[in-house]
């Protein structure tokens, strides 16, 4: 079964250089635990962040026009528990403290009866959101059962 790998962004050439290239691998790595996969990084070009294996990463590639997004637009990572989701939430807020770049929307849960869904939202310096997401299936539910069975 196909299972999605990476995603990828353009993003100016500026935010790719020596100190862009810092200010991300200190974020994601701090918030999210990813690094950089130094093989592929080229100044000014390109970098690739590796989310905890080598066929999972954030592609960032500079281009002269770079993406831009509506408010709406992001990407989603799931974690296992809450308490996880809250360790993310608090690691991000910690770094948002020392950097006033990082946007933050905070932790929400909508109960949809068949799974409650914990979330925020977080950016840093990227044209899109992430959203961190806690899936609490319902008795007898999981992320496998089909609606209406």
């Amino acid at each position: 079964m196909p299972a999605f790998n990476h995603v990828a962004l353009s993003v100016p050439a500026d935010l790719l250089d020596e100190h862009g290239r810092e200010d991300l691998l200190s974020f994601y790595g701090e918030v999210f635990g990813w690094t950089e996969m130094p093989t592929l990084s080229q100044d000014r070009v390109r970098l690739v962040l590796r989310a905890h294996s080598n066929e999972d990463f954030v592609y960032l590639i500079a281009d002269p026009n770079p993406m831009t997004c509506p408010e709406g637009d992001h990407f989603g990572l799931s974690v296992g528990t809450p308490r996880e989701l809250d360790a993310m939430l608090e690691r991000a807020r910690k770094f948002q403290e020392r950097d006033e770049r990082v946007e933050i929307e905070d932790r929400q849960t909508e109960d949809f009866k068949a799974v409650k869904l914990h979330s925020f939202y977080v950016r840093y310096r990227l044209p899109m959101k992430i959203e961190v997401q806690c899936f609490e299936w319902a008795k007898g539910l999981d992320a496998t059962s089909l609606p209406g069975r």
